[in-house]
This record gives structure tokens, sequence and C-alpha cells, in this order.
């Protein structure tokens, strides 16, 4: 068993993959959630519960946290209150959620004011990766935070990248994720396009990955379309907030952003429908409702 006890806070979707695997490395992993069903989970592979989150940070140096939204980290953490200092005093908070550049960096500093450190580490990844440990991580902080985090991480990755201060690798993570939110719904109107028109979508699938375009995430999301599968690896709620936080940050660069636009449009449609728990390959539904209210219209 390693000396290095591991805090984890947020057994999401993501988390209790990610946590399984620091459990696997051989680190004291500690646990806490407000659902007591992740818990149990990770407490069968072997990490320990605590009964709440100062447990945690009383517990480890090292806290990981993969929480929703930037609400549920100040909750967390107590921000604005005197338990905040409390917690993250002599401890390295990583902070593996996708937010803001603001609110990473607000939280960066007050960390370093009350005597912690900081280091921003999202991931490139749905579940099948933070299962696989194949997910990319992208690092920012002080250099001695990131290498002391590294060890950790590396566990969870298969790669990770040094961006440099805060908030560069959440800025990092944002230019990802307009590239894989834009090309997934590119892939679902390619498909909802061969349906429509006629071609045989299963060739349609063995084109795309016979050719140069093909990729891990096409392949993957090309067989759930198929298969009509579409059990949620990175659902579509959650992309959603995705879309719009690289939105607001392409228009806080006054960076032309079309495309990112048009993908949070439709993935908005798809929430609106009721289809918010689906994986994000789902948001062809958004275009085929399209389709038929654009036939409507032409008919009426």
């Amino acid at each position: 068993m390693s000396a290095r006890t591991v805090g984890f806070i947020g057994l999401g979707i993501m988390g209790v993959p990610m946590a399984t695997n620091l459990v696997r490395a051989e680190f004291d992993v500690v646990v806490w959630a407000r659902s007591a069903a992740p818990v149990d989970e990770l407490v069968s592979a072997g990490a320990r519960a605590a009964d709440d989150v100062a447990g945690v940070f009383e517990a480890a140096e090292t806290v990981i946290l993969m929480l929703r939204d930037e609400p549920a980290v100040d909750a967390v953490l107590a921000r604005g209150t005197p338990a905040f200092t409390a917690l993250v005093a002599d401890r390295t908070v990583v902070q593996m959620g996708t937010f803001t550049t603001a609110f990473s960096t607000a939280l960066a500093a007050e960390i370093a004011a009350a005597g912690g450190r900081y280091v921003e580490a999202p991931v490139s990844g749905s579940r099948g990766p933070a299962t696989d440990a194949t997910l990319v991580a992208m690092l920012a902080g002080d250099s001695d935070a990131v290498a002391h985090a590294e060890p950790v991480v590396a566990t969870m990755c298969a790669q990770s990248f040094r961006c440099g201060p805060v908030p560069s690798a959440l800025a990092m993570k944002l230019a990802v994720n307009t590239f894989l939110i834009t090309m997934v719904t590119g892939l679902a109107e390619t498909f909802h396009f061969a349906g429509r028109s006629g071609a045989d979508t299963e060739v349609l699938r063995e084109v795309l990955s016979a050719g140069p375009m093909s990729s891990v995430v096409s392949r993957g999301k090309a067989d759930k379309l198929i298969d009509g599968d579409l059990s949620a690896q990175a659902a579509i709620a959650d992309v959603l907030k995705n879309a719009r936080l690289a939105e607001d940050a392409a228009r806080a660069a006054r960076s032309a952003h079309p495309l990112i636009r048009a993908s949070r449009e439709l993935y908005e449609e798809a929430e609106a429908a009721g289809l918010g728990g689906l994986d994000m390959i789902g948001v062809i539904a958004a275009l085929e409702e399209r389709a038929g209210a654009d036939h409507e219209e032409s008919t009426a």
C-alpha cells in the first residue's frame, strides 16, 4: 500500500472509475459523496469512506475534486466561510472539473491565501477512457504543486501536459472541447443526412472507419448510433454545459465561434426534448426534430 493518501470528492459518471484506478494503483483513497451508492462501490474496491468533506481533508494531503459545476465546488469547500481555510490550509487541491477560467483563477488565489496549493487538471475523455485510465490531462499551476500532483494524475490518465500557470489548463480544455463537440455534432449530422438520403449507414460507418478522419471517438460514436445504444458516456446535459463554457470563453476572447454556437443550440434543443441523459451522439434526435419541423413548414 502506498504511504500517500489521496482524497476524492465527486463520484459521478467519471469520478467513480477515476477513483477506482487510484485504488488499483495502491493509493490509500478516502472518498465522500452525498449519495451512498458510489461510496459503497469505492469501499468495495478498497477505498475508505469519510463521514464528511472535512474527514477527507483531515485524512489526505492531496484532494481531488471532480465535481459537476462551480456551485458544487463552492459548497464542498465552504468558500466564503471560516471553514474554507481550515479545509485547504496545507493541502493540495487538484481541481479536475471543467469550469470558467475566471472561477479557477479566483479559487487558486483564495486557496493560496489560505495556505494551500492549487492545481488545475481538467481531463479530455468520457466514461470509457476514465475506466481504462486513458484520459488526457492538462495541468496548470505552480510548478512544484504540479509536480506533486503528477504521480496521482498519471494513475488516471495515459498522458498529461503542462500548460503553464492557472488558468491555462482550462483554456486548453475549452479549446479541446470545442473540437470534440463540433466533431461529434458533425458526425451526428452526417448520419442524419445519410439516413434521410437513403445511404446505408452501416456501410457509412465502415467507410468512415477506413478513412483518414477515423478516430477512437468517431468509431465509438458511430457504433453507438448503429447499435442503438445511447447510454451516456458523455451525457447531452453535460456536453451542453461544456458547449456553453466554450462559447462564453470564445466570446470573451473575441474569437469567432459559429460552429460551437450551432452545436450549443442543438444540444439545448435535445435537452429541452427531455434527452439530457442520453449520450452526446443522441443529439441526432434534435436534427430529426428540425427536419420534421422544416418539412411541416414547407408543406403548410
